[in-house]
């Protein structure tokens, strides 16, 4: 077989596995966020409960300030909050929700981390994913992108659907200079969105621009079958071949 033929191959077989679904792929990205968790302080320790009822008593308060707009009140709640109970995620996320607000980030980073670990196994719901999706921004915006890529690839997990987040993810990786993290948000996105052309077309340009013509040829043959309409997108095709025939 040659090596255009296994390079499609390899292509069909990565669209058959979006199609189908892709276990592997879940399981490596949670694996990634959880070893990526353990680099934040106490984020993935195991801690017993003191009071569980103080806890509540002092998240209750806690919320209370933070109507009021109070917020280093709320702070010193939140904060006795977590300490009465370890485990109690909503007192983590009320925590670096007000920390955020401050935009005292790096505060805000280690509570997110916690709140995130405690609510691994959990259904997922819009705090989970609003958690996800605020550590990945703040840490790409840091430039830490070992550590954003994990929040980044999870997040994509979490809602499937928002492919404007992809974009924003990719742009940012391969505007700093790391095209493979960009391509990895292609990738993903496409394991959920099977069907969009422009995701296909995008990762290609990203595959064309890191000199792997082959790949990029199958991704633009990939967009334009699934909008054949489009001139566009059989004009890259008909580009891109020429330049592998030359």
């Amino acid at each position: 077989m040659k090596g255009r033929e296994l390079i499609l191959l390899a292509a069909l077989l990565a669209i058959f596995s979006t199609l189908t679904g892709n276990p592997v792929a879940a399981q490596r990205n949670e694996a990634d966020l959880q070893a990526v968790l353990s680099r934040y302080a106490g984020a993935t320790r195991n801690a017993p409960t003191v009071d569980e009822e103080l806890a509540r008593r002092l998240f209750r308060r806690g919320n209370t300030y933070s109507n009021l707009e109070r917020h280093e009140e709320a702070i010193a709640e939140f904060e006795q909050c977590v300490a009465a109970d370890p485990n109690f995620a909503e007192g983590y996320r009320n925590l670096a929700n007000t920390y955020y607000f401050l935009q005292r980030f790096q505060e805000a980073k280690p509570n997110y981390a916690r709140f995130i670990a405690l609510t691994q196994n959990d259904e997922p719901n819009t705090a989970i994913r609003a958690a996800v999706t605020t550590m990945g921004q703040m840490e790409r915006q840091d430039g830490n992108f070992e550590e954003s890529i994990a929040f980044d690839l999870q997040a994509i997990e979490l809602d499937p659907d928002n492919d404007s987040q992809v974009h924003i993810m990719g742009n940012t990786y391969n505007n700093a200079g790391d095209p493979e993290k960009a391509i990895r948000i292609y990738q993903a996105g496409i394991r959920h969105q099977p069907n969009n052309a422009f995701f296909y077309r995008t990762l290609g340009r990203l595959l064309e621009q890191e000199n792997r013509l082959e790949e990029a040829l199958a991704q633009y043959e990939f967009a334009a079958e699934r909008d054949p309409e489009s001139d566009f997108y059989a004009n890259l095709v008909e580009a891109t071949r020429a330049r592998l025939e030359r």
